[in-house]
């Protein structure tokens, strides 16, 4: 009886998973198809809580997450459609498919000028599906545009190289300014001091003279007083 009864619990489980997996089935199916509905009539804040209700009831469906990130690049959120895309490369098998994740992921990059990216995003496209012309034009453009943005960064550099070889003169012409100006504040000092210098000397020669001329006549005087 206990095998039985184990038996007979064991196959209510199995029904009940078997059960519940086809009930997860449906709600993803139906939430992804209700989701597709809705992209397609450009509702795509609808169709993105649609999307994820499908990821709920089955988290590893590829293109219940592909369509999401699709919905999410539509409402301008291209950072969080990236992170589906990339989830969604990791689940797919699929060479088309990929090949579209791919391609997405390109033109993400693309807009925001991250050249570089981009091209590694449509060379992996090309590797699933190397007959997609689009694909193939963005690559030749992306490598085009990089191209012209190194050339241009380069430019830059070496417009800041002069810039700042410019400022180092300037800066030089600048100091021996000032040396050459402190040169002649201290000439002028130095003259300046010198003629005063010499000023005090000819009034101190004025000074013994004099006091020498009154020491004479002092001597003089008394002399005459004596005499007289």
């Amino acid at each position: 009886m206990k095998l039985r009864l184990l038996t007979y619990s064991l196959l209510l489980v199995a029904c009940s998973l078997v059960s519940l997996g086809a009930m997860a089935q449906k709600a993803e199916r139906d939430n992804l198809r209700k989701g597709n509905r809705q992209y397609h009539d450009s509702a795509f804040v609808d169709a993105e809580v649609s999307y994820r209700k499908a990821l709920e009831a089955k988290p590893t469906s590829a293109m219940s997450r592909y369509n999401l990130g699709n919905a999410l690049l539509f409402q301008n959120k291209p950072q969080e459609a990236l992170k589906e895309y990339e989830a969604t490369s990791k689940m797919e098998h699929d060479k088309a498919k990929l090949a579209q994740v791919y391609h997405n992921t390109g033109v993400i990059h693309q807009g925001a000028q991250h050249y570089q990216q981009a091209i590694e995003a449509y060379k992996e496209s090309l590797r699933n599906n190397p007959n997609d012309h689009e694909t193939r034009y963005n690559l030749a453009l992306c490598q085009k545009l990089l191209k012209d943005q190194q050339q241009q960064g380069g430019g830059n550099d070496q417009n800041q190289q002069q810039q700042e070889q410019q400022q180092e003169q300037q800066q030089q012409q600048d100091q021996q300014q000032q040396q050459d100006q402190q040169q002649q504040d201290d000439q002028n000092q130095m003259s300046q001091e010198n003629a005063e210098q010499l000023l005090r000397a000819a009034m101190q020669d004025e000074k013994d003279v004099q006091d020498k001329v009154k020491k004479q006549q002092v001597l003089k005087g008394r002399k005459l007083e004596k005499d007289w």
